[in-house]
């Protein structure tokens, strides 16, 4: 093997395909990345059996060939080189790359590309075009919510279904749901219903960043992986098996208090409060409330026994009764993170799940479930 290729091009190559590397495995080659000639340009791979990222980069190839080297070792190697041309080669039946750059010569040892897990290439099945934007952006109104502890492995991942022509995401863990709509252009062929890891989801989210070619979606017949085309690059995912909790259920469809409410004083006051939560069981309070011929108000309050108290007031418009409600700080912050302009705060009693959702969308729902407290 024998390739030429921009230090900066190899670079970002790295760069993509690190995320995926193994940092924990009885596998010791899944720690390395693949370097391998594919059609006239560089095709660098990881995997960690969970997930796989392929990307290629331009190169000029003297010689064809494979081979796979320690991922951390090459990739700070070669974030550490001047902008020139790098030169990697390997001799036949040898087990060192040289490479070459500027005055910086170095060699790596290398393992067999044959030994390299197989990275799936999905060709055939369901596939749907999505535009970058709305994916990102449904993506990270939806991953967070997901389960980081495996102990019920469906609530992992993201539901991704399809109804016509809306894709429907949708993550729980139990305590909060977060769903997320999609209007897509042309509804695929067969209807889809799969569950993506979120750590999945996160990458893709990444990879997209602020792109603007589609992004396809592709899922295998079996319905046991799933691959996302980025421009030049892939990334392949094991899908979860399992049944995903019926969510709508959990969806109010009623309310007897409705408070609107500024998004950014929200998150703010809800990050003041949070500092003084963190020492009283992570709760703060909402207590809504409507005026007189005057604006309603929203207060956020937390208090910790043995440090003290806070409370901040914010207007709002009430709907309905007067109400009250507490929520787990970080899920309370990691909701209005993601949202932005108003939002509807929808409850009915202080025991009953809280709802929020976006008042100039309504391809957005994400339910809390409340702290119980003494008020």
């Amino acid at each position: 093997m024998k390739v030429q290729v921009l230090q900066e091009n190899l670079q970002r190559g790295l760069s993509i395909v690190g995320r995926a590397v193994a940092t924990r495995s009885t596998l010791p080659i899944t720690a390395n990345v693949l370097l391998a000639t594919d059609r006239g340009r560089l095709r660098l791979a990881a995997t960690d059996l969970d997930i796989a990222i392929s990307t290629w980069v331009g190169a000029k190839i003297d010689e064809e060939g494979a081979t796979t080297v320690p991922s951390r070792l090459i990739t700070d190697f070669i974030s550490s080189l001047p902008a020139a041309t790098v030169n990697l080669e390997i001799p036949e039946r040898s087990h060192q790359m040289k490479l070459e750059c500027a005055r910086n010569e170095s060699t790596i040892n290398a393992m067999d590309a044959e030994d390299f897990p197989r990275v799936p290439s999905i060709t055939d099945g369901t596939h749907i075009e999505l535009d970058p934007r709305a994916l990102r952006h449904a993506i990270e109104r939806v991953e967070f919510a997901a389960a980081s502890d495996d102990s019920r492995p469906v609530l992992t991942g993201a539901q991704v279904k399809t109804d016509g022509t809306r894709l429907t995401f949708a993550a729980a863990d139990g305590f909060r749901l977060a769903v997320s709509d999609i209007t897509l252009e042309v509804a695929p062929a067969e209807s889809v219903e799969v569950i993506v890891p979120a750590r999945a989801m996160r990458e893709v989210s990444r990879l997209i960043g602020d792109g603007t070619d589609p992004v396809t979606m592709r899922v295998n017949p079996q319905r046991t992986q799933v691959l996302f085309e980025i421009n030049d690059t892939e990334l392949v995912a094991q899908l979860i098996q399992g049944t995903f909790p019926n969510y709508n259920q959990l969806i109010p469809t009623e309310y007897t208090t409705r408070c609107i409410v500024n998004v950014d004083e929200f998150k703010r006051e809800a990050r003041i409060a949070a500092i003084f939560a963190r020492d009283g069981s992570g709760i703060i309070r909402l207590q809504m409330q409507s005026g007189a011929g005057m604006p309603g108000k929203l207060t956020i309050s937390a208090r910790a026994e043995e440090i003290g108290d806070n409370e901040g007031e914010v207007d709002a418009k009430i709907e309905g009764e007067a109400g009250k409600i507490a929520f787990n700080s970080r899920y309370l912050q990691d909701v209005l993170n993601v949202l932005s302009g108003e939002v509807a705060l929808e409850m009915t009693t202080p025991s009953s799940q809280g709802v929020f959702r976006p008042i100039s969308e309504s391809d957005y729902v994400h339910v809390v479930m409340p702290m119980f407290v003494q008020w």
